[in-house]
């Protein structure tokens, strides 16, 4: 058995990246899951009218002609959720 301070050392900065690795591996993984899953319309408190001049049709997340990037299901180009941004 080798009782090199040196080479032990080693060894145990090597297990320590490997497991951090795969930690930070297992954690991309899951956070690309979780993005990519939208939210119920409820939970964004979505309706099919819009707030003032906050509408679907100008917002950032929405995709023509009736889907959002966020939330999930038939998107009305004149509804509204909490997730508005405006259209740049």
């Amino acid at each position: 058995m080798d009782h090199n301070p040196n080479s032990l050392r080693r060894s145990v900065l090597k297990r320590t990246a490997l497991l951090a690795s795969a930690a930070l591996t297992a954690n991309i993984v899951l956070n690309k899951e979780v993005l990519a899953q939208k939210a119920s319309q409820g939970a964004m408190k979505y309706q099919d009218k819009p707030d003032g001049d906050k509408r679907c049709s100008n917002c950032l997340n929405f995709i023509p002609s009736n889907s959002c990037a966020i939330v999930e299901g038939t998107i009305s180009p004149n509804g509204y959720c909490m997730a508005w941004a405006k259209k740049a």
